[in-house]
């Protein structure tokens, strides 16, 4: 069975490839402090990162960035506690195609969307993810260093543990965003 598993998954990798190669993006020239769209997606596996993602929503909130979510829960029904929340879409295995490949028209329209920072909380490396990440029209892209990463579609990688923790990520995350000097301000002397 992980065989055939395989074999669906390698077809998947290989239209993502193709698809890849067609992606049109404007880079984002700026910092956390300019932006006012985020796309976020998220291994929703561990439906008690929930709590993580509402406070993070809420200090983007104060910054007046809009930020909204594309979570994949792997199993058949999603928990109740992140199903009837605005900002967050959750996909679960009948929204992934017999490739692994994200087709329902919540994923299409996130990847379409011209956020200006994507952030990849993709812990588990989960190819729907993936696929999302990759074809994302964003204009900078940041996710977590892999070294088995084939092509990387980010901008930035942060190098954390694969035990951190979400808060954690998202705090460097936002940590190096701030860091980025994009020159828009000058110093005056």
């Amino acid at each position: 069975m992980e065989m055939f598993k395989n074999i669906r998954l390698s077809r998947g990798r290989s239209i993502l490839r193709s698809k890849t190669s067609r992606v049109r993006r404007k880079r984002f020239k700026g910092n956390i402090s300019s932006a006012k769209r985020i796309g976020m997606v998220w291994d929703a596996s561990n439906p008690d990162e929930f709590q993580v993602l509402s406070q993070f929503h809420q200090k983007m909130s104060e910054r007046n960035i809009e930020l909204s979510i594309l979570g994949y829960y792997p199993g058949k029904e999603i928990p109740d506690k992140i199903t009837a929340i605005r900002y967050l879409v959750c996909l679960k295995q009948e929204d992934i195609s017999f490739t692994y490949r994200p087709i329902s028209n919540e994923a299409n329209s996130f990847i379409n969307t011209p956020f200006d920072i994507l952030i990849d909380a993709n812990f588990k490396t989960l190819f729907p993810l993936e696929y999302i990440s990759a074809l994302s029209t964003a204009g900078l892209k940041v996710g977590i260093f892999d070294s088995g990463y084939e092509n990387s579609p980010f901008d930035l990688m942060i190098d954390v543990s694969k035990n951190t923790s979400l808060n954690n990520f998202l705090d460097q995350v936002v940590h190096y965003l701030e860091m980025i000097n994009t020159g828009s301000t000058k110093i005056s002397e």
